[in-house]
């Protein structure tokens, strides 16, 4: 006996490939016994196996093996079942890792021999199921999955669901999975559509919701979800499924999963599966194109097709991260692995001889000191500062406040309001007192019209003191009217605009303002020589009044579970209910004639930096909003700033913005949009705060109102309450920051400048496409005296180049933009330090124009400013062309910079962080097997991130990478690396949203942060001088120390992922959806029972005939 035993092999024990290969001969032709032995034999070897042995047993050509003794056994007169169950099983279990499994079976005529069995034996269960779960395997080949359709194989599996209920789930299952895999081809689909069978679908799925009331088939309403998915694969599908009422059976079934917890499986497929049905929907425009054009030089006004043009473009340095594998191996091809490419210096994109023009660009290197003249050049080429006179102001800018009822026609202010407002008791309080409506006009000379010529304004409400009232109303009767009834002369003009001026004086002394390095008259002024598209004649309040951080810091907002599945629902209903769905447009730019209404909110987006395109009220408090795409595109819609008034207090008001087009955003991790409050700034605080809650960002069913169906947008939505009842309030996707706003704060930094110790020049680098003057800042310390040696210093200190906001909608490059120029200005020792150590050529804004006309990505030349460096068009690309010219002038007089950074805002990561450049890297993360061994490099690329990892809370080490792809070849970075020859060139990245370590971990940014990080990035230089030790021997100890006084946070010990997936699906599946427990050899067990199994006890029969009869299924005996 003991003998015997050690004789029989082990079946865990790995068969030789000479003694599986004389099983599966023998199975052909073996007798029955032998046969099941053989065949018991195989089923516990792939029990006791793995994948791997599945794929060894299809390499020895099991299938086929295994489809021959089917075929013999099948065609046999004396059909034995007791060979064809086993052998169908088996077939299934390996099949299904066989690719080939369908042809082979077609080619053997296995596929039509299953199909007749299974019509002969549709009320057996157990042979049923074996021949279900076969046809499910061989349908992974399309050509198998037609010919089954084309013999009815639809037909009979469809009239065998409604013949097995709960006793026998696993046929059921069975069933419906083979129906769901026969749905893999089109045409199969186009056949259950035109035979009725979706309805029936359809009806199952309803009854076994509504009257399984012991939910024992859970499994089977996920089958059928899964049939749903195969069928709207296909146009035809999604519109018979939506038609038949598909999308409100799932939302009715929904609501009733989510009351009971064990339902609430099913209600994500469910919504999957209603989002993707959703009838696509065009946007509400009359063209995708940009509401605004420009004529560009020498070219017709070109328009990106939406649909030829990725829509999930980001910042330079982000990726898609949808689908890891993918993103992986194309990240893996984008990285550059030519050795000689990486090495190269390209030729000059121009002739050295042009390069002479930019030395006016250095006056530093001529300029003499001797009569220690440091005033900045004036663009227009005057000598004069240009800090404008009071006059100028008074000219130049206006303010105009008027206490108004408004009408559904205008805004004009009628007699009764006033007598109401002068009517006040003087027994009321002072909040009583408080005026109803206060409007806020502000005015400003157009480049093609008379000053202040007068057209449409906008009115809006705001509270303000009754004293405030009072000096407003005062003021308004106070404004000369023309006697004729005409335009107003000149004298009466030049009146006007005094008075308008003494208001902005009055606005000014009765709410003073302490905005560090912001004066209201100054920006006035610099907006007045704005030039828009548009041609805006309004300002901003928040723009004009300034801002200052909040006090404190502001967490990140917490997301509810399941937020987003509340708004989709919400969005479902609108399809389903649509008389409930308003659809009143509120704001359009292109239609100034729309009808004032008091039930609504009131939108206006006509000023600097400004963007919303159309407002639509769709519910009493629920509007969507469409962005404007950047001019001469139609695409690129995501920034966004708007104002908003005629709000009630304390109203939840739901916003959806529609037309996003990144894939996914930081809104989905805690980022808030900003708002600013008119009434809170009035009353001494005048912050840009984070605002909103209910916050998620998913794709919609939304499509170009003329373009292509296949282009992808995305909804944000938000909930605000708003504080105050008729506030006049902005929303914004992060803090704006205009182009005025940086001209009048560099003329506000070099007032505040000592010139005897501070080299600060202004100039133009050139003009934009618009006519818009692009600024470059030099900011260096002067020299000590004109002796030699202190002039020596001073010709030969090395450059820092920084540059800033090359896409418009990176306001937050801007802000540290700020902090870099403000700290370089200051009085602090390490700035001054700085100072006498380097020259620093600082271009803040390199896309004026986007900026200004409130676009997110491109320039006037609906082109990525960013992708231009290679070879930049002077006249299409004036600023990057221009700003390349002057780094290689300074190359030419061998004078290279030491750092090259551009600064950024990144919309998918937390915390901010640096790219640079490196050849080993780059080598290395590709996977080359180009040796690195010889290859030399300076490691001083890292040095600058090191420094900040250790002083900057915000940086993240963790996040930098090196790495130069193919993709990136043409962005400042790369091309300052490779061209210019700059070791240190950098991207430096801040985010929109916070910080997930340090210090600030779980707070969101705000621009005292973004200011800090400007200010830190200084700091960093200190690591890359000449002589540090000298530095350091200084009084700087106490201010920046690299060894222990500066909060340490080693973000490089932090390994976090930059984002965790999303809690929620962003993106709805375009694919089946996958079914539970898709493991086939688990679905092959349980499917087909054991002939014991068939058989049920006398009380479960009874309780199943009458499960059937609730069911309302005809029962056929198994």
């Amino acid at each position: 006996m003991a003998s015997t035993e050690q004789s029989r092999p082990s079946v865990a024990a790995p068969l030789s490939s000479i003694g599986l290969d004389v099983l599966l001969s023998a199975v052909q032709n073996a007798d029955v016994e032998s046969t099941l032995h053989i065949l018991h034999k195989l089923d516990d070897l792939l029990a006791t196996g793995s994948t791997h042995r599945i794929h060894g047993l299809i390499i020895k050509d099991t299938t086929e093996y295994l489809l021959n003794a089917f075929v013999n056994a099948a065609r046999d007169c004396s059909t034995n079942y007791s060979i064809l169950v086993p052998l169908l099983k088996m077939l299934a279990k390996v099949g299904h890792k066989d690719r080939q499994i369908g042809a082979r079976a077609e080619k053997l005529g296995a596929v039509l021999l299953t199909l007749n069995l299974l019509k002969l034996n549709g009320k057996h269960g157990r042979r049923t199921a074996a021949c279900l779960c076969v046809i499910q395997v061989f349908s992974s080949t399309a050509s198998t999955a037609n010919l089954i359709g084309e013999n009815q194989g639809l037909d009979v599996i469809y009239e065998l669901l409604p013949q097995y209920t709960t006793k026998h789930l696993h046929i059921l299952k069975a069933a419906i999975n083979a129906f769901a895999a026969l749905l893999c081809t089109k045409a199969n689909i186009c056949l259950a559509v035109s035979k009725g069978h979706i309805s029936g679908l359809l009806e199952i799925y309803e009854k076994w919701h509504s009257k399984d009331t012991h939910r024992a088939a859970i499994e089977i309403c996920h089958a059928l979800l899964h049939c749903f998915y195969k069928v709207t694969r296909i146009t035809a599908g999604s519109q018979a499924f939506v038609s038949l009422g598909g999308i409100n059976l799932l939302y009715q079934t929904s609501q009733k999963c989510l009351l009971n917890n064990s339902l609430k499986s099913l209600v994500e497929p469910s919504v999957q599966l209603m989002r993707k049905c959703l009838p696509r929907t065009p946007l509400p425009l009359t063209k995708d194109e940009s509401a605004y054009t420009f004529p560009l030089p020498g070219r017709p006004v070109c328009h990106v097709d939406v649909a030829s043009v990725e829509n999930n473009e980001e910042s330079d340095e982000e990726k898609t991260e949808n689908n890891q594998d993918t993103d992986d191996r194309d990240f893996d091809d984008d990285l550059e692995t030519d050795v000689y490419k990486l090495r190269k210096c390209p030729d000059p994109d121009r002739p050295k001889e042009l390069l002479a023009q930019y030395s006016h660009l250095c006056p530093e290197l001529s300029h003499d000191f001797q009569e220690l003249d440091f005033s900045s050049e004036v663009e227009e080429g005057s000598t004069s500062s240009p800090s404008p006179s009071d006059d100028e102001v008074r000219t130049l800018s206006s303010y105009l406040c008027r206490s108004c009822r408004t009408d559904k026609k205008n805004s004009s202010v009628t007699d009764d309001s006033s007598e109401k407002e002068t009517g006040q008791t003087e027994g009321q309080t002072a909040a009583q007192k408080k005026s109803k409506y206060l409007t806020f006009f502000f005015f400003l000379r157009s480049s093609a019209a008379p000053l202040f010529k007068v057209c449409n304004f906008h009115s809006h409400t705001l509270s303000a003191s009754p004293s405030f009232t009072t000096m407003v109303r005062k003021a308004k009767y106070e404004v000369p009217l023309s006697r004729n009834g005409g335009e107003l002369n000149d004298v009466e003009k030049e009146d006007k605009h005094f008075c308008h001026s003494s208001m902005i004086d009055m606005l000014l002394e009765r709410h003073k303002t302490s905005i560090p390095h912001h004066e209201p008259k100054l920006y006035c002024s610099a907006a007045a020589k704005t030039r828009s598209v548009p041609g805006f004649n309004i300002l901003s309040f928040p723009d004009f009044w300034g801002h200052v951080p909040p006090p404190g810091h502001e967490s990140m907002a917490q997301r509810k579970s399941s937020i987003q599945r509340q708004k989709i629902f919400e969005d479902v209903q609108r399809f389903i209910n649509t008389k409930d769905i308003m659809k009143k447009v509120v704001f359009d730019l292109e239609n100034d004639s729309i009808p004032y209404s008091s039930e609504c909110l009131m939108f206006y987006s006509k000023f600097e930096c400004g963007n919303l395109r159309k407002a639509i009220q769709v519910r009493r408090y629920e509007y969507d909003l469409i962005l404007n795409a950047d001019i001469n595109s139609s695409q690129h819609a995501q920034w966004f700033y708007f104002e908003v008034s005629n709000m009630e207090a304390d109203v939840p008001y739901r916003f959806n913005v529609i037309n996003c087009e990144k894939s996914n955003s930081q809104f989905n991790y805690g980022m808030q949009p900003v708002l600013y409050s008119v009434k809170e700034a009035l009353e001494g605080r005048p912050h840009w705060v984070r605002a909103g809650t209910e916050i998620c960002y998913f794709r919609n069913n939304f499509c170009p109102a003329r373009g292509s169906e296949r282009a992808t947008f995305y909804t944000l939505t938000f909930t605000i309450n708003f504080k105050h009842k008729e506030d006049v309030c902005y929303l914004a996707y992060h803090y704006p920051y205009t182009y005025s706003t940086l001209k009048a704060h560099l003329n506000v930094l070099q007032k505040s400048v000592d010139p005897a110790e501070v080299y600060f020049r202004q100039q133009k680098l050139c003009d934009t496409l618009a006519g818009n003057s692009c600024p470059i800042v030099t900011i260096t310390a002067c020299p000590v005296s004109t002796t030699w040696r202190d002039m020596n210093q001073f010709r030969n200190r090395p450059y820092i180049v920084l540059t800033g906001r090359v896409h418009p909608g990176e306001s937050n490059a801007s802000w540290v933009m700020k902090g870099t120029l403000e700290f370089l200005c200051s009085s602090d020792p390490v700035a001054q330090s700085l100072r006498e150590a380097f020259v620093f050529k600082i271009v803040p804004m390199l896309n004026p124009d986007g900026v200004i006309n409130g676009m997110n990505r491109c320039d006037l030349n609906c082109e990525d400013l960013n992708r231009q460096w290679c070879k930049p068009d002077p006249v299409l690309s004036p600023t990057i062309y221009h700003t390349k010219g002057l780094l290689y002038y300074l190359k030419s007089i061998r004078r290279t910079p030491l750092v090259f950074c551009d600064y950024h805002g990144h919309s998918r990561k937390k915390n901010a962080f640096l790219y640079g450049c490196s050849i080993k890297e780059t080598l290395w993360a590709s996977g080359s097997d180009v040796t690195t061994v010889g290859l030399k490099e300076d490691p001083g690329y890292r040095t600058i991130a090191k420094t900040l990892d250790r002083i900057a809370p915000a940086f993240s080490f963790n996040s930098c990478n090196y790495l130069v792809e193919k993709s990136r070849s043409a962005t400042a970075r790369v091309v300052v690396w490779r061209e210019i020859g700059v070791l240190r060139s950098y991207t430096m990245e801040t985010t929109y949203n916070g910080f997930n370590l340090g210090i600030y971990k779980d707070l969101q940014i705000g621009t005292k942060e973004l200011k800090e990080m400007g200010t830190k990035f200084c700091q960093s230089l200190l690591s890359v001088t000449k002589d540090t030790k000298a530095l350091y021997s200084r009084a700087l100890k106490n201010y920046v120390s690299i060894d222990c006084n500066m909060q340490d946070h080693k973000s490089h010990n932090c390994f976090e992922d930059d984002e965790p997936p999303c809690v929620e699906e962003i993106e709805y599946s375009k694919c089946c959806l996958p079914l539970k427990g898709i493991d086939l050899d688990f679905e092959v067990n349980i499917n087909i029972p054991s002939s014991d199994e068939e058989k049920g006890s006398d009380d479960e029969q009874t309780e199943l005939k009458q499960f059937q009869n609730t069911m309302g299924y005809k029962w056929i005996q198994a």
